[in-house]
């Protein structure tokens, strides 16, 4: 099994976890603007379909009223 030689220096240790926390603040500011491009429709990447809010809530109650 591999095992180190000598200690890793706690600068050394500072650089890698900044680094590594870096890519993952990225990451999830891209994901947060995909997000926000995909709810306000302005996203040139994504076709996404809107539902008319009424209509959904509408087929939503006569679904409701079928049941009983």
């Amino acid at each position: 099994m591999a095992v180190p030689k000598k200690r890793t220096s706690t600068s050394k240790k500072r650089i890698r976890k900044n680094v590594w926390k870096k890519k993952g603040y990225w990451v999830a500011l891209k994901a947060f603007s995909l997000a926000k491009s995909l709810s306000t429709g302005n996203s040139k990447s994504f076709f996404v379909r809107q539902i008319d809010e009424y209509l959904f809530i509408e087929e939503k109650i006569k679904s409701l009223n079928l049941s009983q």
